[in-house]
């Protein structure tokens, strides 16, 4: 594995710096000093001549603007591989048809190549932090191969293995004790690892897919090494139905019913709930992942977001995998949340910027289980931050930064990502890796796995 970072002091100077913070502060112009892996100070106006005389890294930033680092607190990185095979589909036939045939084809190599390619795609739309949801369990080093894609980058990643145990592909079916094993092991290895920066957990992947005793065992585990539970939950009107006819309750009822809501659970999707599950919601602290662009296009619904966050409900917000979206943009998140919901409330006003980069900044924070400790910038927050050019022809002119950041921008205009003090993208070029050499190993190993599984991909569309 490799040594430890060493993360020399990096300032940042001349941006407009949003603070994420519960004031929702913005320092234009403004400055930061980041010592090792966490903010040291923070300021208005220009920095101390001695942090400038000190940084080993000094960022001019005039004409930018600094933010925390965004979550992407939802995705399946293997489906970097299957970007656009998916499309114009419902969820169901989606999984049937396009991702189950290839997905029982998966190895370790294969989803390391895929792995590092999305955490790429990450890290250059916006995401300091990822949570992969792998429910891909065909080879028991695949685990690791994610984990050591994640710290190959210097990414922030939490690994939540997924399994089911019925009704479901039976190739990707895995019992309980299996899977609190495979994620032990992997827990074992990367959890904690860099101060906390990689993670593990477990993740059930679908109410229909896991009985009542799995739930509880799997979820009593992860308890157990105090990390948290993450699962798909009322992601479309059919599954919520299925959940009715075999079990007579929705899906958040089923989740009180086994004791499993609470602060470590994190809901990914929740569009179809009733007032009764928000309640439940909210009283618990469960987390909701919201990921509009991917409900968007399996016409999956509207999730409840503005009834969410009228109940105190902590709601972060994802791209979903790149099989159903099929980008990795958290620019793109951010826009398509506010919209969606303008749309479908017809009120312009239901939902602000500033709202919405919370959601991704700290609701995403606390999805990762982290939420003191990064997501604003403050003193003593981990250094994960980007720095946003406000100056091209797509931004400005300016006359709102958190305006700016959530309409106009997008990952052309990110010029820098750190990542606990470490520059991983300097200048819109990645800076610990070769970017080309990673797609083009990602372009090989989809052409290894769909001929593997017998797949001509350019005939694959409806």
């Amino acid at each position: 594995m490799n040594a430890p970072f060493v993360t020399p002091d990096v300032l940042v100077h001349g941006a407009a710096v949003v603070t994420v913070d519960d004031g929702a502060a913005i320092h234009d112009p403004g400055w930061l000093y980041v010592r090792g892996n966490r903010v040291a100070e923070i300021g208005a106006g220009e920095p101390p001549a001695a942090r400038l005389r000190q940084a080993a890294e000094v960022i001019d930033a005039e004409g930018c603007a600094v933010m925390p680092g965004m979550t992407n607190a939802h995705t399946h990185l293997f489906q970097s591989l299957f970007r656009g095979l998916a499309d114009d589909k419902a969820l169901l036939d989606w999984l049937r048809e396009c991702i189950w045939p290839a997905a029982v084809h998966l190895d370790a190599d294969i989803v390391h190549a895929a792995a590092l390619a999305g955490l790429v795609e990450n890290l250059r739309g916006g995401a300091t932090a990822v949570i992969d949801h792998q429910y891909i369990q065909t080879d028991e080093d695949i685990n690791d191969a994610v984990c050591r894609a994640a710290d190959e980058l210097g990414v922030r990643f939490l690994l939540a293995h997924g399994w089911v145990d019925r009704n479901y592909l039976p190739e990707l079916e895995q019992s309980a004790e299996a899977a609190v094993a495979w994620a032990d092991s992997a827990r074992r290895r990367w959890d904690g690892r860099h101060e906390d920066r990689l993670r593990v957990e477990l993740a059930p992947l679908i109410p229909w897919g896991c009985s009542d005793e799995a739930m509880r065992t799997t979820v009593a585990a992860a308890r157990s090494w105090g990390r948290g539970t993450h699962i798909h939950c009322a992601e479309t009107a059919v599954e919520v139905d299925m959940s009715l006819d075999e079990r007579g309750v929705r899906h958040v009822e089923w989740l009180d019913s086994l004791g499993v809501l609470g602060p470590d659970l994190q809901l990914a999707h929740s569009v179809w709930l009733d007032d009764d599950e928000l309640d439940l919601i909210a009283a618990s602290g469960s987390v909701v992942v919201h990921c509009p662009v991917s409900n968007m296009y399996l016409a999956s619904g509207v999730a409840r977001v503005p009834d969410m966050r009228a109940r105190g409900i902590t709601v972060a917000l994802a791209s979903d995998g790149p099989g159903s979206n099929n980008r990795q943009d958290m620019f793109e998140v951010l826009k398509a949340t506010v919209l969606l919901q303008k749309v479908h409330h017809l009120d312009a006003l239901v939902m602000q910027p500033g709202e919405v980069l919370e959601m991704a900044c700290r609701g995403g924070a606390a999805a990762f289980g982290m939420p003191d400790a990064y997501g604003t910038l403050a003193e003593g927050q981990r250094g994960d931050l980007l720095v946003v050019d406000l100056t091209a022809p797509f931004v400005a002119p300016v006359h709102r930064v958190d305006s700016a950041l959530v309409y106009n921008a997008s990952p052309r205009d990110l010029k820098h990502v750190i990542v606990d003090g470490r520059i991983l993208v300097r200048d819109r070029e990645l800076a610990v890796a070769d970017e080309r050499r990673i797609m083009a190993q990602a372009d090989a190993a989809a052409r290894r796995l769909f001929s593997r599984a017998g797949i001509d991909s350019r005939t694959t569309r409806s």
